[in-house]
């Protein structure tokens, strides 16, 4: 299972069609204490680019865009009680949304972690 990056800071995670989408740890840090996360309906369609979701933070709200076209097939029910785990495990337990991707290829515009890891250091 390979992991991608986005420039918006959401990460994803391929099995098969289907992707896991998160926050990075990079982009919980600057968001600070994670306290309510607005997930997409399961069925909704996203596409690559487009708004999919909201967190909100003690500093800010901001968007989580969709890295990948396809269908919300499952969402994290566990952020609805605990929003804070996007702050203790953003690239894990913290995932946002799993999606029905309607091409797979697309992935492989998405930066690896050896190239996010170089674009974060264009950012300090």
């Amino acid at each position: 299972m390979s992991t991608r990056y986005t420039k918006d800071h959401e990460w994803v995670s391929l099995d098969g069609d289907v992707a896991t989408v998160g926050i990075t740890d990079y982009a919980q840090q600057q968001l600070g204490d994670v306290v309510y996360v607005e997930l997409p309906e399961v069925g909704k369609k996203v596409t690559k680019g487009g708004e999919a979701a909201v967190v909100e933070s003690v500093k800010a709200a901001s968007e989580v865009y969709a890295p990948l076209s396809g269908e919300v097939v499952e969402v994290n029910p566990a952020l609805e009680g605990a929003p804070a785990t996007v702050n203790e495990d953003a690239q894990g337990k913290g995932w946002f949304m799993k999606l029905k991707l309607d091409n797979r290829g697309d992935a492989d515009e998405l930066m690896d972690e050896a190239a996010y890891k170089e674009f974060l250091a264009t950012l300090a």
